[in-house]
């Protein structure tokens, strides 16, 4: 058997281990910068006034306005904050939410980042970047929003409500579930997306039981991990095509998005490409969809789109967004084929495969 393909790795520095958190003040000397702003969304402000006073001379302020999708008038705003102050980097404290404004702001300024990760969304260690604008959310890729340092902590996750450990969870499943069968695929993220997606099997469970289980939250974050850097080695597919046109044009949350939809988008595309997916039958159990619906289901998950503010009204015009300049995907679609998928998504049916 021979092998030909391309592996191109991310220039993030990973620190991992309980207690690296402490160590931010250390990495912000490393990079040379000595005024950083502090990102967090409005829910983890005191956490992010916690980290400011704690670097002490190295922060210069908090700016707590990081909110879902990256809307551009808000990177306007932090951008003008960080310029008021000075500041030289950003610490990005919390889950997708905070990173992506990082990022956004990298994008258009160099500015250097730091991520401490609170959550498993895994987008602090791609170069992708989705942002929204006119109630559309795009996506971009480029090397200047991938963080210098990025510091994973589990000890910051233990206070992560169960209920947003398992859509975060989920969300990260996803990464690694659609990685699977990327038209650029290769052995090396193969190998990264099935351990990501079986670490977070067995984690999920354990935190839903014992959610201050250091030990399952550690491997969480393990699996978050590997299941984000997977993220950002391949092309994205239907999945998050049709998370980013809920998420931007319907407002629908991040994660609850994403863990709703994975059973319906994985099992639609093992229709075409079984045997891509079988790792995702050998980890769950039966078919890739149906297994993973009752795997969300038995760790409390939310099953159905109409629970978040989605109408059924609003299915025809989001069938028609998500399959206008779709993203490659192996099996081949139209607008009724996602019609009838968010169908049952929205109504939180199980999926057929």
């Amino acid at each position: 058997m021979t092998m030909k393909f391309l592996y191109q790795g991310n220039a993030a520095r990973i620190v991992f281990g309980l207690g690296a958190s402490a160590d931010v003040g250390r990495w912000l000397v490393e990079l040379g910068c000595k005024r950083a702003l502090v990102l967090s969304t409005p829910h983890q402000a005191a956490d992010g006034e916690v980290l400011a006073k704690r670097l002490g001379g190295l922060a210069v302020g908090v700016f707590p306005g990081a909110t879902m999708h990256t809307p551009v008038e808000v990177t306007e705003r932090a951008i003008a904050h960080a310029a008021a102050l000075d500041a030289d980097c950003v610490v990005s404290l919390g889950g997708g939410s905070t990173t992506g404004l990082g990022k956004a702001m990298a994008y258009r300024t160099d500015i250097p980042q730091i991520v401490v990760p609170t959550t498993y969304a895994g987008s602090e260690v791609t170069p992708i970047l989705g942002q929204t604008e006119g109630g559309i959310k795009t996506t971009l890729r480029s090397p200047k929003v991938v963080p210098e340092v990025v510091i994973y902590d589990a000890a910051l996750t233990i206070g992560l409500p169960v209920a947003m450990s398992v859509t975060s969870g989920l969300n990260a499943i996803a990464h690694s579930a659609e990685a699977l069968y990327a038209s650029d695929r290769n052995p090396i993220t193969n190998m990264m997306a099935v351990d990501g997606i079986r670490a977070l099997k067995e984690a999920l469970p354990i935190i839903v039981d014992k959610p201050q289980d250091m030990e399952a939250r550690e491997k969480a974050l393990y699996g978050a991990w590997l299941c984000g850097t997977v993220l950002g080695q391949v092309a994205m597919s239907l999945h998050h095509k049709i998370c980013h046109t809920l998420g931007g044009s319907f407002d629908t949350p991040h994660a609850e998005t994403h863990a709703i939809m994975l059973p319906h988008t994985i099992g639609f595309n093992a229709a075409a490409v079984p045997e891509l997916l079988q790792p995702v039958s050998d980890i769950f159990g039966g078919t890739p969809g149906q297994s993973l619906y009752d795997f969300a289901k038995s760790i409390g998950s939310p099953l159905a789109l109409r629970d978040f503010g989605l109408s059924e009204s609003d299915l025809d015009r989001a069938a028609e967004i998500a399959t206008r300049n779709p993203y490659d995907n192996p099996r081949p679609i139209d607008r009724d084929s996602i019609r009838s998928l968010l169908q049952d998504a929205w109504g939180g049916r199980r999926p057929p495969l």
